[in-house]
């Protein structure tokens, strides 16, 4: 038996997830956890607690229905530990004890948060301790109090804290029903406050935890900022703005017809941002025409930020593989974004986190498809969801069958930990060859 002092940082991560996951899951199975006094089944608890540690959102059950109050503390801090990274946490509680953090412990939390560089890792998991502090405190004051004025009682500020822990850490889990069962946010569509609360957290916590530390130190100079934090501020505002105008146009006759401009705008708005890994929605997903649901796959697809509390294949690596499609084109040699040359290595690993993410996607689907004939469309779009840890669905969720259920889970982890990360946890040992076959060419078309 391999000892846990034996692993290495992406094979720890891995181990830690599925630990916290099973502990969250034999919680959940508690009857103290569920409103109705009884036992949830295994397979119930394991894909609740799967979907709150790796932030994505789908359910089986509609958490307010579902689950006691203690029940939803313990999805709320499962979120907020997958969030964060389990690592992370362990750091705080080593720093609070007043422990020394080894050189091995700062590798992995440079795992964990995605870091560049190992030195000052510490302080950055400070500041991002501190950051999410602050941001989950501002949001649920805000949203505390527009909650009070919709629901008038206590309910405002657990509903506060935990839609804005939900938010930063992308994890689309609602308490919203207490108005309507599975409803999300659809209540609050023309709500200003609610929607810009919720969309300004779900950025702060999905353009990664190293960008805060290039805010925080050059403050507003662009100029200063490292490469990867120009190319993600830009490439996400241009996501945004691009797929907000697309979304205005395409669903004009579909889920925005019958509101006002403004009300249209925001929800444009919203729908823009929560596929980026939130799963929050303020309009029915169900009901999106065929080029809407196309395109909020495209952006389930592409995600958020790397180091971040979201998934997909990452900004930053769709961006590396167009860039690398035009200097093809060009018929260039290398990479450049913002006057900077890429390491033809990121390019490689760029391609590799792709085709192996596409691989994952299209299995998945295949097996859901196969094992349940459930129209394509709608298991792509279930099965995006979950390995991009969006949670949207189209309402397919429920009706899974206990096979496709252990899919969406497979997919969900693999997804919260990054498809590189599992990849690598597994081949992590290996035999490196010292010599090399001898070349000779394919035609590629």
């Amino acid at each position: 038996m391999v000892r846990i002092t034996r692993l290495g940082a992406k094979q720890t991560l891995a181990v830690g997830f599925v630990v916290i996951i099973l502990t969250g899951a034999l919680l959940l199975m508690l009857p103290v956890a569920n409103k109705s006094g009884e036992v949830l089944p295994f397979l119930d608890a394991l894909f609740t607690a799967t979907s709150a540690t790796c932030v994505t959102g789908l359910v089986v059950y509609d958490t307010w229905s579902q689950f006691t109050t203690f029940g939803q503390v313990v999805i709320l801090i499962l979120i907020q530990i997958g969030g964060l990274g389990f690592m992370t946490i362990a750091i705080l509680f080593s720093m609070v004890l007043g422990k020394r953090i080894g050189l091995r412990e700062r590798s992995f939390a440079m795992e964990a948060v995605n870091s560049l560089q190992i030195s000052g890792v510490v302080r950055l998991v400070k500041h991002i301790l501190i950051g999410t502090l602050v941001f989950e405190f501002i949001g649920a004051i805000i949203l505390a109090s527009r909650f009070y004025e919709v629901f008038g009682d206590s309910r405002a500020i657990w509903f506060g804290i935990f839609h804005s822990v939900s938010a930063f850490c992308n994890a689309g889990f609602d308490l919203m029903g207490s108005m309507e069962p599975y409803s999300s946010l659809t209540g609050f569509s023309s709500d200003l406050t609610v929607n810009m609360t919720i969309m300004a957290l779900i950025v702060t916590g999905g353009i990664g935890f190293v960008i805060w530390e290039d805010l925080f130190v050059n403050r507003f100079n662009f100029r200063k900022y490292n490469l990867h934090t120009k190319t993600v501020i830009v490439s996400t505002l241009a996501m945004i703005v691009i797929s907000t105008a697309l979304f205005l146009v395409i669903e004009k006759d579909a889920t925005l017809s019958g509101m006002e401009t403004g009300e249209r705008l925001l929800a444009a708005f919203f729908h823009s941002v929560t596929p980026r890994t939130a799963g929050f929605n303020t309009t029915d997903t169900g009901s999106l025409s065929e080029a809407g649901t196309m395109l909020t796959m495209f952006l389930m697809f592409i995600g958020a930020s790397p180091g971040s509390t979201a998934g997909g294949i990452k900004i930053t690596t769709f961006v590396v593989i167009v860039l690398s499609v035009i200097t093809h084109f060009r018929k260039c040699e290398d990479v450049n974004v913002f006057n900077r040359r890429l390491d033809a290595r990121v390019v490689k690993r760029a391609y590799f986190s792709v085709t192996y993410y596409s691989i994952m996607v299209l299995a998945g689907c295949f097996l859901i498809v196969a094992n349940q004939g459930l129209p394509i469309k709608e298991a792509m779009f279930e099965t995006l969801s979950a390995i991009g840890t969006v949670g949207l669905s189209t309402g397919i969720t429920r009706e899974l069958s206990t096979f496709s259920r252990i899919i969406v889970v497979i997919l969900m982890y693999t997804g919260r930990l990054g498809s590189l990360t599992v990849f690598m946890a597994v081949t992590e040992k290996r035999n490196i060859r010292k010599t090399k076959n001898p070349m000779e060419k394919i035609i590629i078309g």
